[in-house]
Formats: C-alpha cells, sequence, structure tokens
C-alpha cells in the first residue's frame, strides 16, 4: 500500500473526524472509501466523454426523430 500525504482544510478534517468517531471507522478508511469513490466517477465520467467525442468525431448524432423520442419519453409531451 501506498502513502500519501496531503494538507486539508480544518473544516475537512473537522467534519472527517466527526464522521470517524459517529461510524466508528478510521479517517483513512472513510478518506481512501471518499478518494475510491471520486476515481471511479471521474474515471467513468473520462470515458463516457471520451467515447462521445469519438461517435461525434465519425459523425454519429442522433436523429431529429430520435432526440423528439427521447424528449417525449423524459417530459411525456408528444408533439
Amino acid at each position: 500500500m501506498s502513502l500519501v500525504s496531503l494538507n486539508l482544510p480544518d473544516d475537512i478534517a473537522s467534519h472527517l473526524a466527526s464522521l470517524a468517531k459517529a461510524t466508528g471507522r478510521s479517517t483513512d478508511a472513510l478518506a481512501q472509501e471518499a478518494l475510491s469513490e471520486y476515481i471511479r466517477r471521474e474515471s467513468w465520467q473520462i470515458a463516457e466523454i471520451q467515447r462521445a467525442v469519438a461517435e461525434a468525431d465519425d459523425g454519429d448524432f442522433a436523429s431529429p426523430e430520435e432526440v423528439q423520442a427521447t424528449l417525449e419519453k423524459w417530459t411525456g409531451n408528444a408533439h
């Protein structure tokens, strides 16, 4: 396991310590979980952006009919 050192603003450190105490978990465990979730979410978002850019580069765009169908699906408004 690697050791990473970082400076936290006092308010974040205080919230982290309070959460650790309330949950009976260590601040290390909570910080690892938070960082892991952040990395997972950001990695997914970057991969999706890269996929969308590749589709756009290939000219793969939604047709007006597909856009309308999606709009109707989410709004319930048929036009």
